[in-house]
């Protein structure tokens, strides 16, 4: 019985957590244009058009932080930052599958 009581402890400051990285505006499209591959800043900037560059660097670092982007430089290369999702990132992929589907079903725009 305590180990459960344990159990539900731990669970819930981890989903505040969660919620709390992934609730960002922005950060949801974020990942979702990353799951595609890695991409240069301008390429998810042009494909999120409404937010801001300031605001697209502080996301990218928050994720960077929390290990779910990993931001690869190349000084020899033409395009020498590059921004991918790390394993902890990919792993998103399934939720926000799932995300998407409740949202189509019980979301208006």
């Amino acid at each position: 019985m305590n180990e459960t009581l344990e159990v539900k402890k731990c669970i819930c400051p981890k989903f505040e957590k969660t919620f709390s990285i992934l609730g960002k505006k922005w950060t949801g499209l974020i990942i979702e244009v990353l799951i595609d591959g890695d991409k240069r800043f301008k390429e998810m900037a042009e494909q999120i058009p409404n937010v801001s560059d300031r605001v697209l660097v502080e996301r990218l670092k928050e994720l960077e932080e929390e290990g779910i982007v990993i931001r690869t430089e190349n000084p020899a290369a033409a395009i020498k930052v590059m921004y991918g999702l790390s394993e902890k990132g990919k792993d998103l992929n399934t939720v926000m599958v799932e995300v998407q589907s409740w949202s189509d079903k019980w979301i208006s725009c």
